[in-house]
């Protein structure tokens, strides 16, 4: 028996393929399903399975495409809804894989339909536990994402107590040796302090997660609610798309128009330019909005691009485009891609260069506005600052005054030149500076 990890370091994301003998299982897959084709055909076997813990908010997950080609078998909760071929997977049901069994618990909490999948060997032995985003390493998923009636209008401190019984009554009471391989990792919006292992054990959760700590209900509930991250625009979206099942990963992506650089694009139109921020300060397309392509790429284009919006999607290179355009799938986004396009040779704005050295003299002589979370803005690094989280800025930038240059920050610089832009944008004839990673040196001050 061979359980084998796939880890997406830009959403966080952990999959699974669980192998006996010829047979594969695939838990929680990614929106690309080759990497679990190649494990399949590596070990000359067969997927047979496909389990989803639940609906997925943070990515799409290609469980209907695996289960179309290789004919498999796709089981989750009755709870969930499900739109496409399935066979309900709960309490009780159990599935045989070889001469091991995959047994369904249901565990709700971060959504109502959420269930996890315990592994028991040939001596019918507790061998690990696949908890989908109920239990992570050093936290448990978050219970407020299901709020909306799009998906579902449950109450989060209904869910947050479902998930206080899920843990103490199914999870906490499997064997201490029982390993435990988590859907998210570190940096992941579907908790809030993971730990950076991506799998651990029953017994090492129960001694060092704050979650899983004695007390009632209702402690419980108040501390998961406290300090939950922001929750980007297109996670209801994915939700209803893992429920209805994502069509194919390839064939989306090939049906992304590629326009020339020289194409007149449609005025009103958002314009994503994915290139670093020093290239896009000195030379971009009027009004575009700098999201470089980094970790966390996906995450910020459906934090601040809505998934009803179209955008033109551009790079420096065909293989960067090709890059951000596959990125984008990963979030469902493609079909809002109206124009992937290289950069032209000829780029007519201009962004200024920041003073470092006259911001450290003289900082009120700019609006400044610190786009991190809230979480993160507790320190502020300028006094007055003007508060206002990236994911929002687009729908509040009308709230910044503009009696002087405007001066934008987050905490290393990323978030910055995407601020920066969306400001230079919103706010003609104002002066947007990016203070980039300058913001290092202001924060030690800050701290000392």
């Amino acid at each position: 028996m061979q359980i084998q990890q796939f880890y997406d370091k830009g959403l966080a994301h952990a999959s699974y393929a669980v192998r006996c003998g010829r047979q594969v299982a695939v838990i929680d897959p990614g929106r690309d399903p080759q990497p679990y084709y190649d494990f399949a055909d590596e070990h000359e076997a067969d997927i047979i399975a496909v389990i989803e813990t639940h609906p997925h908010a943070d990515f799409v997950s290609s469980h209907l495409e695996i289960a179309e080609e290789t004919e498999a078998t796709i089981y989750c909760s009755k709870l969930l809804g499900a739109k496409y071929p399935h066979k309900a997977f709960d309490d009780g049901d159990r599935i045989k894989l070889g001469n091991v069994e995959l047994h369904a618990i249901n565990t709700p909490g971060h959504s109502p339909d959420s269930i996890s999948i315990l592994l028991l060997d040939e001596l019918a032995q507790s061998r690990a536990v696949f908890t989908g985003d109920t239990l992570f390493v050093g936290d448990v998923g978050r219970p407020d994402l299901r709020e909306e009636e799009a998906v579902g209008g449950h109450k989060r401190e209904e869910l947050a107590a479902q998930l206080y019984r899920s843990t103490r009554n199914k999870l906490m009471t499997l064997p201490g040796t029982t390993r435990v391989y988590p859907a998210h990792g570190p940096g992941s919006l579907c908790g809030k302090t993971t730990s950076p292992d991506l799998d651990s054990t029953i017994a090492k959760e129960l001694k060092t997660n704050y979650a899983l700590q004695p007390m009632s209900q209702d402690e419980f509930v108040k501390v998961l609610l406290e300090d939950q991250p922001f929750v980007p625009k297109y996670f209801g979206h994915d939700v209803k798309l893992n429920k209805q099942g994502a069509p194919s990963f390839e064939d989306s992506i090939r049906a992304v128009p590629t326009l020339s650089s020289a194409a007149v694009l449609e005025p009103g139109v958002l314009l994503i330019d994915t290139r670093p921020a020093a290239k896009f300060r000195a030379g971009h397309l009027p009004g575009a909005i700098n999201l470089q392509d980094g970790g966390k790429f996906e995450t910020w284009l459906g934090s601040i691009v809505g998934p009803k919006e179209p955008f033109y999607l551009l790079a420096d290179s065909q293989i960067a485009l090709d890059t951000v355009v596959r990125k984008s799938a990963k979030i469902g986004y493609e079909g809002n891609i109206k124009g992937a396009l290289l950069a032209p040779l000829s780029l007519p704005a201009t962004s200024p260069e920041v003073d470092v050295a006259q911001v450290r003299e003289h900082p009120e002589a700019f609006t400044i506005v610190d786009i991190r979370n809230r979480a993160e803005a507790r320190v502020p690094v300028f006094e007055n600052a003007l508060l206002i989280p990236l994911p929002e800025l687009r729908e509040r930038a009308h709230e910044v005054p503009t009696d002087k240059p405007v001066l934008v920050h987050c905490a290393g610089g990323y978030r910055s030149a995407a601020g920066a832009s969306i400001l230079q944008q919103a706010l003609p004839g104002v002066e947007v500076l990016n203070l980039g990673d300058a913001i290092t040196e202001f924060q030690k001050q800050a701290v000392h």
